[in-house]
């Protein structure tokens, strides 16, 4: 599988079978300007949206047509498996920000956490519903979102292979993030990339895990 970092807290996933997936699209110049990433004009086969904010739910650049999942609950398509559990993005459950949906997307043997934009810890019953988790797709720039802290308790409790952070400040994200320093400072193994693109695959995933730092591509 190949995994793509656009930018912000869009990711893009290509399986063995050529499925292609996007997740959050956000809007170019979106939030008041505010997002400086250009437009996501690639093409998909399954789009997921995890909230409705502009920063992740612009859908109308993408290339299609692609079956779009933004409701909670289990689908299947073309035969990639998505579980789309139902979290806030604060931690009044959703009584400053509203609703969130975390997703677990399962192909190529690989189970691809993307948590959008969680706003609290997790608790018990939903880490037991993420189950095992290869990739875990996660934000850490706090403010809107989970802090840097917070991330790194999210991370000890799901114990993914590789951690790809997102939604954090960049100089394409004017937003008032922190930046992925307050996420890796203190961390052992964190592996910068000069790509926006990596593969991973399941026999050969780290055996601790390890934060992978993309370049992002739009």
């Amino acid at each position: 599988m190949k995994i793509k970092w656009y930018g912000h807290a869009a990711f893009g996933m290509t399986c063995e079978n050529g499925v292609r997936i996007i997740i959050d699209p956000y809007e170019s110049g979106g939030a008041g300007g505010a997002i400086g990433h250009a437009p996501i004009t690639d093409r998909a086969d399954i789009v997921l949206v995890s909230h409705d904010h502009g920063d992740h739910n612009d859908t109308s650049t993408i290339k299609g047509p692609f079956t779009e999942v933004r409701t909670g609950g289990s689908h299947d398509v073309k035969g990639v498996k998505v579980l789309a559990l139902p979290v806030y993005h604060d931690a009044s459950q959703g009584k400053e920000r509203g609703k969130n949906i975390l997703f677990v997307i399962e192909a190529d043997g690989l189970r691809v956490v993307h948590t959008g934009d969680l706003g609290h810890l997790l608790d018990r019953d939903a880490l037991d519903r993420i189950g095992r988790a290869d990739v875990l797709m996660l934000p850490v720039g706090g403010t809107y979102t989970i802090t840097a802290t917070e991330a790194g308790k999210v991370v000890d409790a799901i114990k993914p292979s590789i951690i790809l952070p997102m939604h954090y400040k960049t100089e394409k994200v004017a937003l008032p993030l922190a930046p992925v320093e307050d996420f890796t400072k203190g961390k052992k193994r964190v592996r910068k990339v000069g790509a926006s693109e990596i593969e991973v695959a399941h026999g050969s995933l780290p055996e601790e895990p390890e934060i992978v730092l993309l370049q992002f591509a739009n």
